[in-house]
C-alpha cells in the first residue's frame, strides 16, 4: 500500500488528517532508519530537570536534534559537552508536535583519541584558570601517617602491591574504601570516596586518615578517563587530607594527578612516598646516638684537658700566701713604735694647752664679762624705759586722731543703715509671701471643708455615738441627730427637736 493513493479518474485526492500524515510520516522514517551511526560534533546541550539530554550533532552545513532519556544517560561512559566531536548510536524518529525529526540516542562517544585530548586539554585549561593547578595549593606529606587511606578497587593487584609495600617499608593502619576504577561509576564513586575520608571525625570511632592514596593499575585512555572527570578533580582539590595520586603507569596523567598533592608514577611508588623504611630510619637513629655519644665524649674530654692545662698554668697555693704574709710581719713590726710616738704626740700637745691656762688670764677675762654685763644693765634702768614706753605712747596718739575717727564712724554708720534697709525689705517680703500662702491654705481649707458641701443641700447624720453610713445603721439607731448648714435636728429618743449652731466634727457621711 502506497502513502498517498493515486486518485482515480474522476475523483478527488483522498483527505488525511493531520495526525494521521504525521504517523504516516514517523513510520517510513522509523522503517527506513531504525538503527544508525552519526558522526558529528556536538553544539547546544541542554539538560533540563527532568534528567533527559537534548543537543545537536552538526557538521559543516547540516543540523540535526537528539535526545538521550534519562535512563541512557546515567549508564554513559561520556558525558556530552559542547564541541565535543562524537559518534552517537540510536535510531532516528519524528516529534509530531513540532513537525520535525530527531535521532534519540542509545550510545555516544568520542569520534577517537584526538577528541579525547581535545576535551581533556579543555578540562585542564579551566581548571589551571581556577587556580587548582597552583604550587602554593600543594600541602607537605606527613613524614610518618598513622593511618592511610586508600581508594582503589579491593579486588585488583593494585592494593596488594600497595600493602604489600607499606609492609616491607613500614607497617601502618590502612583503611580501603572500594570504588569501581573505570566506567561510568569511576568518578563519581571516586568523589564520593574522597569526601567520605574528608567528613571522618578525628579520634572518632573510625580512625581520619592523616594521608590519602588515590591508585588504579595502567589502561587505555578510556580506561583511565574516569580519573579525566571534572568531579573527581574537584573533590582532590577540596580534600582535607594530603593525596597522593597513582594512576596509571608511568607514562599516564590524568587531572587527578595535577591537582593532587603528590604524584607518584605507580601504585607501589606511592607506598614508597608514604612511609619512610624503617630499617633505614632505625639505622639512621642508631647512627645519629652514636655521632652525639661520640660528640659528647669528646667535649668532655677536651674540657678536661683544658681544665688541666689551666690549672698547670696557675701558680701554687704557698706561693700566692708569701707576699701577703711578709707585709703582715713588716706592719707588726712598725706598730709598736708608732704607738709610743703617738702618745708622746699628745702629751706635748696637752702640755702646750694647758699652759694657756694661767689664773691671770682668766681674771682678766672675767672682768671683761663684768664690764659688758654693766653696760647691759644701764640700759634697763626705770628711766631709760619709761623714755622708750613715752615714744611708743605718743606714736599711737598720733594714729588716734579724732577726725580720723569720725570719719570712720560715719562710714560704719551709713553701712549699718543700708544693712537695716536691706534687712527691712527681706522681712517685709517674707511676710508677704507668708501671708498670701496662709490665705490660699484658708481658701484650700474653707473648699475642702465639709461645711461647703452641707451648703449644696447636703447632711451628716450620727446616731448613738457615731455616725450613721449605713441604711441597717440608721434603723438599728436609737435616735438619729441630722446636721444641715444651718443648724441640727433629733429625730426620736423622745428629745423635742432643737435648733443649735455647733460646729460638726470635721468627718461624717453627707446626704
Amino acid at each position: 500500500m502506497d502513502l498517498i493513493d493515486d486518485p482515480r479518474e474522476g475523483e478527488n485526492s483522498p483527505e488525511f488528517t493531520v495526525t494521521e500524515l504525521s504517523g504516516a510520516i514517523k513510520r517510513v522514517i522509523e522503517g527506513e532508519f531504525g538503527h544508525v551511526r552519526i558522526r558529528g560534533e556536538v553544539g547546544r546541550v541542554s539538560r533540563p530537570r527532568s534528567g533527559h539530554i537534548y543537543l545537536d550533532l552538526k557538521d559543516d552545513s547540516s543540523v540535526i536534534s537528539g535526545v538521550i532519556w534519562k535512563g541512557v544517560s546515567a549508564r554513559l561512559e561520556t558525558q556530552p559537552e559542547e564541541g565535543m566531536e562524537v559518534i552517537a548510536t540510536g535510531r532516528i524518529t519524528t516529534f509530531g508536535g513540532q513537525s520535525k525529526y530527531q535521532i534519540v540516542i542509545e550510545d555516544i562517544k568520542p569520534a577517537g583519541m584526538g577528541a579525547l585530548m581535545a576535551l581533556l586539554e579543555k578540562r585542564k585549561a579551566a581548571l589551571a584558570a581556577e587556580g587548582l593547578f597552583a604550587p602554593e595549593r600543594k600541602r607537605p606529606l606527613p613524614y610518618l601517617p598513622e593511618v592511610i587511606g586508600v581508594v582503589t578497587s579491593p579486588s585488583g593487584a593494585v592494593i596488594r602491591d600497595i600493602l604489600h609495600r607499606l609492609c616491607d617499608r613500614f607497617p601502618r593502619k590502612v583503611l580501603i574504601w572500594p570504588v569501581a576504577v573505570q566506567g561510568a561509576k569511576c568518578a563519581p564513586e571516586v568523589a564520593r570516596a574522597i569526601a567520605g575520608f574528608n567528613a571522618l571525625t578525628p579520634g572518632g570511632a573510625l580512625p581520619r586518615p592523616d594521608l590519602l592514596i588515590v591508585a588504579r593499575g595502567g589502561g587505555s585512555v578510556e580506561d583511565l578517563w574516569g580519573f579525566n572527570e571534572e568531579i573527581v578533580a574537584r573533590a582532590a582539590a577540596a580534600s582535607d587530607i594530603p593525596l597522593i595520586s597513582a594512576v596509571g603507569h608511568e607514562t599516564d596523567t590524568t587531572l587527578i594527578d595535577y591537582v593532587s598533592d603528590k604524584r607518584a608514577p605507580t601504585p607501589t611508588a606511592a607506598a614508597e612516598l608514604a612511609v619512610p623504611v624503617r630499617h633505614e630510619l632505625v639505622a639512621l637513629l642508631d647512627g645519629q646516638e652514636a655521632r652525639m655519644t661520640q660528640a659528647l665524649s669528646q667535649g668532655l674530654a677536651r674540657r678536661d684537658q683544658r681544665l688541666r692545662d689551666m690549672a698547670r698554668a696557675l701558680p701554687r697555693p704557698d706561693s700566692l700566701l708569701d707576699g701577703p704574709r711578709q707585709r703582715l710581719d713588716m706592719r707588726g713590726a712598725r706598730l709598736g713604735p708608732a704607738l709610743t710616738a703617738g702618745v708622746q704626740k699628745r702629751k706635748v700637745h696637752l702640755s702646750d694647752i694647758s699652759g694657756a691656762l694661767r689664773p691671770a688670764t682668766l681674771r682678766r677675762s672675767i672682768q671683761a664679762e663684768k664690764r659688758r654685763l654693766a653696760a647691759l644693765a644701764d640700759r634697763f634702768r626705770p628711766e631709760a624705759l619709761g623714755r622708750e614706753q613715752k615714744r611708743r605712747l605718743e606714736g599711737l596718739i598720733a594714729r588716734f586722731r579724732p577726725d580720723a575717727l569720725e570719719q570712720d564712724r560715719k562710714r560704719k554708720e551709713e553701712a549699718f543703715q543700708l544693712l537695716a534697709r536691706r534687712l527691712s525689705d527681706a522681712g517685709q517680703r517674707q511676710t508677704q509671701g507668708w501671708h498670701k500662702q496662709l490665705a490660699g491654705l484658708d481658701r484650700l481649707h474653707e473648699m475642702l471643708s465639709y461645711k461647703s458641701t452641707l451648703a449644696r443641700g447636703y447632711a451628716v447624720v450620727r446616731g448613738d455615738g457615731g455616725v450613721v453610713t449605713t441604711k441597717q445603721a440608721a434603723q438599728d439607731a436609737s435616735a438619729l441627730e441630722i446636721e444641715f448648714i444651718d443648724g441640727k435636728v433629733k429625730i426620736g429618743g423622745g428629745a423635742a427637736p432643737k435648733r443649735t449652731r455647733k460646729k460638726a466634727p470635721e468627718q461624717g457621711s453627707l446626704f
